[in-house]
């Protein structure tokens, strides 16, 4: 399925709006993720091989804000239970739209329903793998910890949450390095500086970052036994949080 280069804040914007996953953003969604997260492939293929080993049989697989649905295919394509199936979710319209185009052409045998709802109203039950795939920086901080209280009780005992995010720092040298360190990362995938600033601009109120440490204490808070990063690149970080 043919996706557009990432140019949308190619060019000066003169009122800039808060992101959002519109029909825009999803025709240029593959090129931008890839070249605006460090890693990213990295970890898509790893959620694939982690859903291969906590899939249970007879169980749910989530992937809540799937947007185009990588870290589904990802999982479709390694999970061996059986009667094991996948619900991905997103409320973007567009992004479910497409994602159903491109299930289509896939050819694994797995089970995928999708949904086009908040993820906040999602029903979880009998779940064996979740996977929150930098979709909890974009819920309301006040709802993140009973979110992720519902996550917890939803799994099934030996289930596991694959939690990625972009980090903050409370070190102001940190914070500083790890952004520049982005910014310039982006600049070697060909975005300029304009771009890498507007994006700034609409994401600013709209994603919003937390340390690994909050990460970690609301996840134990939670219930959760363990919470340990697996993966790091600058500040974009995936946790896995096992039950």
């Amino acid at each position: 399925m043919n996706f557009k280069k990432d140019s949308l804040y190619a060019h000066p914007v003169e009122s800039l709006e808060g992101f959002q996953f519109d029909a825009a953003v999803t025709a240029v969604f593959p090129d931008m993720i890839q070249r605006s997260v460090p890693g990213y492939r990295s970890i898509i293929s790893a959620i694939g091989l982690l859903a291969g080993r906590f899939a249970q049989t007879n169980s749910l697989c989530y992937d809540l804000g799937c947007s185009l649905g990588a870290a589904t295919l990802a999982m479709r394509h390694q999970i061996e239970a059986h009667d094991c199936r996948i619900v991905a979710v997103d409320n973007s319209e567009a992004m479910i739209d497409r994602f159903k185009k491109i299930l289509a052409n896939d050819t694994s045998p797995i089970e995928v329903e999708t949904r086009c709802e908040d993820i906040r109203e999602t029903r979880l039950e009998n779940a064996s793998v979740v996977v929150l795939n930098f979709t909890l920086q974009f819920i309301p901080i006040e709802d993140r910890s009973d979110f992720l209280r519902n996550i917890y009780q939803a799994l099934l005992p030996g289930g596991i949450l694959i939690l990625s995010e972009k980090l903050k720092f409370d070190d102001p040298r940190q914070q500083q390095l790890q952004t520049e360190m982005h910014h310039a990362f982006k600049k070697t995938q060909g975005y300029s500086d304009l771009e890498i600033s507007q994006k700034r601009t609409a994401l600013e109120n709209v994603l919003i970052p937390e340390t690994f440490a909050c990460h970690r204490q609301r996840l134990l808070k939670a219930g959760f036994n363990s919470a340990e990063v697996w993966f790091q690149y600058f500040n974009f970080a995936s946790i896995i949080a096992l039950k």
